[in-house]
C-alpha cells in the first residue's frame, strides 16, 4: 500500500522559513512524478512545485518561484519543500503527490497525473 507521510507544517512569521517533507513508502516503481500542491481556505487545490522524475527539471508557480525550492532523494524517496520568505498569503494545507510508474520528462501540474496523495500538513505565516 503505498503511504505518502508531509511533515514539517507549523506556524511562521511573515519572512520566515519551513522546511516540509515527504516520505514515499509502499512502491517499487523507479519511475515516479512527485509535486507539491495547496489549498487556502475557501479556495481550489493549486500546484505549486513539481520535479521531473530524475530531477533536472522543476517547475514553480509564479506565486512562490524564487522563494520555494523542490527537491527528491530518490534513494529515500522523499520529496522536499524548502520554503523562504513565506507570506500570509502561502498560508494553506500543503500537499504532496506522486504518480507511480510513470516517467515525467516534464514536471506537472495537473491533479489528474498523480495518483496517491499524502494527508496534508498546515502551514500558517502570520503578519
Amino acid at each position: 500500500q503505498v503511504q505518502l507521510v508531509e511533515s514539517g507544517g507549523g506556524s511562521v512569521q511573515a519572512g520566515g522559513s519551513l522546511r516540509l517533507s515527504c516520505a514515499a513508502s509502499g512502491y517499487t516503481a523507479s519511475s515516479k512524478c512527485m509535486g507539491w500542491f495547496r489549498q487556502a481556505p475557501g479556495k481550489e487545490r493549486e500546484g505549486i512545485a513539481a520535479i521531473s522524475t530524475t530531477g533536472t527539471y522543476t517547475r514553480y508557480a509564479d506565486s512562490v518561484k524564487g522563494r520555494f525550492t523542490i527537491a527528491q532523494d530518490n534513494a529515500k524517496n522523499t520529496v522536499t519543500l524548502q520554503m523562504n520568505s513565506l507570506k500570509p498569503e502561502d498560508t494553506a494545507v500543503y500537499f504532496c503527490a506522486l504518480r507511480t510508474g510513470r516517467w515525467c520528462s516534464v514536471p506537472s501540474f495537473a491533479q489528474y497525473d498523480y495518483n496517491f496523495w499524502g494527508q496534508g500538513t498546515q502551514v500558517t505565516v502570520s503578519s
